[in-house]
């Protein structure tokens, strides 16, 4: 009975004829993991060119910092803004224009003369990137319901930390050889090479398409239906598993900055390693273990998510707890080889939670709101848990040190496992049955 009215939904809902295709859901990922990398990769790359715009524009280190903030606070900004409009167009078009416009204006950066044009640029990018990842998750959600969805943005996540390393190696390699310039140009000419790819091969899904045909029914035209944010603002608040998934975000994100913006600085003056290694020693560890995490992760979330409820949030709480003491080890450590082992392990527990971040949130959220929420958790990450970060260690290290400093910052992820704990114990439960009874009703 249930696999008839499977076949009966496939017939209704009027889905592109590849996207039927058994692969096609993770050729999407596939294809989104490409945008990821790039997405990653050009925000990146400007930060080991960084002696180099010194050098040529005679920037202060106040200046240098502008460019890295000036990003941070307009994808910020704009993230809620650019996940409503996702949720009221085509997923295909906001991907494909977002990656258009941010790899066109990565290429501009390049006619850059001064501080004023780099910082321009660099605020301009950041409002094209903030398009990305509501509309690539809203859709990866779409392909992929509750038995792979953990498994598909967790391998769509290691797009981030690949673009991460490529980004800030392949920056300097370029700019070293051929001049700050060329990188620019490079990263953002192959991001639009990509665009043009997927305009051919990436096909629109119905939203809400899996969480349907995992009912056994067909939606009433759910792609018709737009939420006011206001409307989604009441969602939020009267779901309490997406307010403390939030707080969690913003809690892990302040810990990452941390990682971003003083390990390399640490490395350096620590144990004496030339700017070139700290950089390296800095990211490339903790990416690389953050690899192997994201897909065990999401592999054992969808494992426990046909369990129950809280499958995946219990992970993510794995993911923090395991963290926590890798970064007071990584602050203490006396050693470049010790520091190595509590980067790798941070990273392996880092990649568990990243895997499930979105996931997680998407369980209790409507089809049609998908890429809000999407947008207000990068808005809370980013201003809130990023945003905070770097200052608030400074200010700690200047009155006692950096090793310190570093250390404590495990106490976020501490008080974001003890809500992650309320949420597995508490909320997640009510609100997915909330949410698939809502569902339920919609169906024929």
């Amino acid at each position: 009975m249930i696999d008839d009215l499977k076949r009966k939904f496939a017939s209704t809902v009027n889905l592109p004829r590849i996207a039927l295709s058994p692969n096609y859901r993770w050729q999407v990922v596939g294809m989104l993991w490409f945008c990821g990398f790039f997405n990653y990769a050009d925000r990146q790359a400007i930060f080991s060119l960084f002696p180099l715009l010194e050098r040529e524009m005679n920037l202060s280190p106040v200046q240098l910092g502008l460019l890295g903030s000036s990003f941070a606070l307009v994808y910020g900004i704009c993230a809620p803004f650019a996940g409503n409009i996702v949720d009221r167009i085509r997923r295909k078009a906001a991907v494909l224009w977002g990656l258009f416009a941010w790899s066109l204006i990565c290429m501009a950066t390049a006619i850059s003369r001064n501080f004023s044009h780099l910082l321009f640029f660099r605020a301009a990018e950041g409002l094209g990137e903030t398009f990305y990842f509501p509309a690539s998750m809203s859709m990866i959600s779409d392909y992929h319901g509750k038995r792979t969805r953990s498994r598909a943005m967790g391998t769509h996540q290691t797009s981030v930390y690949l673009g991460t390393i490529a980004g800030g190696f392949f920056g300097g390699l370029i700019g070293q050889y051929y001049g700050w310039r060329s990188s620019f140009i490079v990263f953002g000419g192959l991001g639009v090479v990509l665009g043009f790819v997927l305009m051919r091969f990436l096909v629109e899904p119905l939203r809400g398409a899996a969480d349907f045909e995992e009912l056994g029914a067909r939606p009433h035209a759910p792609a018709a239906k737009t939420m006011p944010v206001s409307d989604f603002l009441k969602v939020i608040w009267t779901t309490p598993t997406v307010l403390l998934l939030m707080g969690a975000f913003m809690l892990d994100n302040f810990v990452g900055m941390v990682l971003l913006s003083w390990m390399p600085k640490f490395l350096y003056d620590k144990f004496g390693l030339s700017l070139a290694m700290a950089g390296l020693t800095a990211t490339i560890f903790i990416q690389l273990s953050s690899m192997v995490g994201s897909p065990l992760g999401g592999w054992l979330a969808d494992v426990l998510r046909k369990r129950f409820a809280g499958g995946r949030i219990t992970v993510q709480m794995i993911g923090l707890l395991g963290a926590a003491p890798f970064v007071v080890w990584c602050g203490q450590t006396l050693s470049v080889q010790s520091l190595i082992v509590a980067l790798t392990c941070w990273g392996l527990f880092k990649g568990m939670y990243d895997a499930n971040i979105f996931a997680a949130v998407l369980d209790v959220i409507r089809p049609e709101a998908r890429g809000t929420a999407v947008g207000f958790m990068n808005m809370i990450g980013w201003l809130v848990g990023a945003g905070t970060a770097p200052v608030f260690i400074g200010y700690v290290a200047q009155r006692s040190s950096l090793s310190f400093a570093i250390s404590i910052a495990a106490i976020a992820l501490v008080l974001a496992s003890g809500l992650l704990l309320m949420a597995v114990t508490l909320t997640v439960g009510r609100d997915v049955e909330r949410l698939h009874t809502q569902l339920e009703q919609e169906t024929v």
